[in-house]
């Protein structure tokens, strides 16, 4: 080595060889001339320490055995169960390759390949404008039915602004699950499922309830904007390519703000009383008014008849007065005598009458204009 190298003016310490790393052969340990040791020699000790660890008698074809069996085992570690309520989606560098359904499949293990699998018949619940305690959830999860919100209120999420600039506190809940046709899409077109689907809902409501007055969406339409608000997210997240499938929304409560709470059930009461009572009008009417026309109706039948029983009676007295002048022009006289009886018939049947004897007989001499009847001994009966 020569004396002039660039480390010869270091103030350092130095060893025989004047080299830098302090020891001679230079980095490579030991060696002839600072020369690193041959390649050969290195494969060499490696294959003999090789030996030393396997068995007497494992040579080169042992060793291919070896990796061939650990091939094997890589490869047969790409099997995977899908469950019934799955779908999995094969992954080959990252890139999706296809889907697999319930039951054994296969995909090259990793690192080349990769499954995700998504349950696709599971139906998630997005509660907007109130927070639900986990427990409530699976509660109402395994009974099937549908509560009252309880929890946390959330109200930069429920007060929403109606079409007649009113505000409303709306709470509903969204329920949803992955489509099983497009997996992939809710794999990898959006990033946080849950998020995305609560943001649509949450959009959707405003925007159906801000086209829709408040009286309505308290009372009469408020069935109306169930389905309304679903369309609209389905039609959404197809936009998206979301991979999700809207089954239900339901209004679990839809008030008015609580400041002005009362005031809004007076005006609903007040308006409940106000339909009940045109109801009842509207009742009274339909009672009253066919009574009414059917009265009518009987009082013209009635003066019908009595106008044909007039003008009947009317031709059969002038048929008898014509038959009674025929009658007269043949015998005058009887016919005269037979009119005056039976006029008086006509006129004294009905009356009750006092016979008087001759004055000139016994027993006479009864003044006439005395008041007879009182002294009549049997009262009430015809004398």
């Amino acid at each position: 080595m020569r004396d002039d190298m660039p480390w010869s003016d270091q103030g350092g310490p130095r060893n025989q060889n004047n080299n830098p790393w302090g020891q001679p052969g230079g980095p490579w340990g030991q060696g002839s001339g600072g020369q690193p040791p041959d390649l050969e020699e290195m494969l060499r000790r490696s294959q003999e320490g090789l030996k030393k660890v396997l068995p007497s008698g494992f040579g080169g074809r042992g060793l291919a055995i070896l990796v061939l069996v650990a091939v094997l085992a890589w490869l047969l570690s790409g099997l995977y169960t899908v469950g019934p309520n799955e779908i999995g989606l094969n992954l080959i560098f990252g890139k999706y390759m296809g889907k697999t359904q319930a039951g054994l499949n296969y995909n090259l293990p990793g690192p080349i390949g990769s499954v995700v699998k998504l349950a696709v018949t599971d139906r998630n619940i997005t509660d907007v404008g109130f927070r639900e305690e986990p427990s409530v959830v699976s509660e109402g999860r395994r009974r099937g039915s549908v509560s009252a919100p309880r929890g946390p209120e959330a109200p930069e999420e429920s007060l929403m602004l109606t079409g007649d600039e009113n505000i409303a506190d709306v709470k509903f809940r969204v329920i949803w699950q992955i489509d099983p046709a497009k997996p992939e899409d809710y794999a990898f077109n959006v990033a946080n499922q849950p998020g995305t689907v609560k943001a649509v809902a949450e959009s959707a409501m405003r925007e159906i309830v801000g086209q829709t007055q408040i009286q309505k969406i308290l009372t009469a339409d408020r069935k109306l904007i169930e389905p309304a608000s679903q369309a609209l997210m389905q039609k959404v997240l197809e936009d998206y390519h979301a991979g999700v499938l809207v089954l239900q929304v339901l209004l679990l409560s839809v008030d008015p703000p609580q400041q002005v709470i009362a005031a809004f059930r007076d005006v609903t009461a007040a308006q409940q009383d106000l339909q009940r009572l045109g109801n009842e009008a509207e009742a009274y009417a339909n009672r009253v008014v066919p009574e009414a026309r059917g009265g009518a109706a009987r009082i013209l039948q009635e003066a019908e008849a009595y106008r044909e029983q007039i003008v009947a009676e009317a031709r059969g007295q002038a048929s008898r007065f014509e038959q009674i002048y025929a009658q007269y022009k043949n015998a005058p006289t009887i016919t005269r005598q037979r009119l005056y009886l039976e006029t008086m018939e006509r006129v004294l049947g009905g009356s009750e009458k006092i016979i008087l004897d001759d004055p000139s007989k016994a027993g006479g001499g009864v003044t006439p204009f005395v008041p007879l009847p009182a002294f009549t001994p049997f009262q009430g009966g015809r004398k």
